[in-house]
């Protein structure tokens, strides 16, 4: 039975496949589920539909795969604050994607994330410079073996207070400057809301620059569900139309029963 706040839910659900054939590939961020054991995520998250999982270090990719999931985003170099628009953090950088890119490689996982860096105080232009002159540096091996580099989209409002790529347009300049068809964006949709809203059209606009996809209720981060101010299965359905072949992951942090609220997003956003 559905908490009372998330009754309007109940009819969007009425109509979403029971059988979770549809068109996206679902994944779920490990982080939101700290609580549940990876086992029992796994288990859950294969008889919901999902079809993959986000955010697992290389240690735990066996778990995953034994019960048909996959890595969908691993680790790849830096951090949210400390990454690409700092020119002295290359040399570093370089050696922990490369050795992410090896591994994801030999494991068939797809991509790998990375960061811009918080501005503390740089200027925009000089950020986009050092990232592309950064991104420029470890291209060649994501095209060689396969892999993709994943730039994330961040909020800087809410969650990431001074986090430079923080708007699309930021992303995709960098995106385009560095000209591979293996370095592309992570458009979190729960982010990108908070800074510029007008989500359908972004993504349509953008789309060919995009790589990977995260939700997450807005306001709060919380279920997708119906005390929330975007329409999800609008949202994923204009995603699929687009013909996306990358995973849309689900990144929200559960506020009633983590395996029922994950449950409810994939039925919701199964178009």
């Amino acid at each position: 039975m559905l908490a009372a706040g998330a009754a309007p839910l109940a009819g969007l659900l009425e109509d979403a496949d029971a059988e979770l054939s549809g068109r996206l590939k679902q994944s779920a961020a490990r982080w939101c589920y700290a609580k549940t054991s990876l086992d029992d995520l796994c288990k859950n998250g294969a008889r919901i539909g999902l079809q993959g999982v986000d955010l697992v270090n290389h240690d735990d990719w066996p778990t995953l795969q034994r019960y048909g999931l996959t890595p969908a985003m691993a680790p790849g170099a830096g951090t949210i604050p400390d990454a690409w628009n700092r020119k002295e953090n290359h040399d570093g950088l370089e050696r922990e994607m490369r050795e992410n890119i090896e591994r994801a490689a030999a494991a068939k996982v797809p991509n790998v994330i990375t960061f811009s860096g918080n501005r503390r105080g740089m200027p925009d232009p000089e950020a986009k410079d050092n990232c592309v002159a950064g991104l420029n540096r470890v291209k060649r091996i994501a095209e060689d073996k396969g892999v993709t580099i994943c730039l994330e989209l961040l909020n800087s409002k809410v969650n990431h207070k001074d986090y430079q790529c923080d708007h699309t347009d930021w992303g995709v300049e960098v995106i385009k400057r560095v000209d591979s068809p293996r370095v592309r964006l992570l458009y979190d949709i729960y982010h990108m809301q908070i800074m510029e809203g007008d989500i359908i059209r972004t993504i349509t606009d953008n789309i060919q620059y995009i790589a990977h996809f995260h939700t997450g209720g807005v306001p709060g981060r919380h279920e997708l569900d119906g005390t929330q101010e975007l329409n999800w299965r609008t949202i994923a359905k204009a995603i699929a139309d687009l013909n996306f072949q990358g995973f849309f992951a689900h990144e929200f942090v559960p506020v009633r029963d983590p395996m029922q609220s994950l449950e409810e997003a994939v039925k919701l956003c199964t178009v």
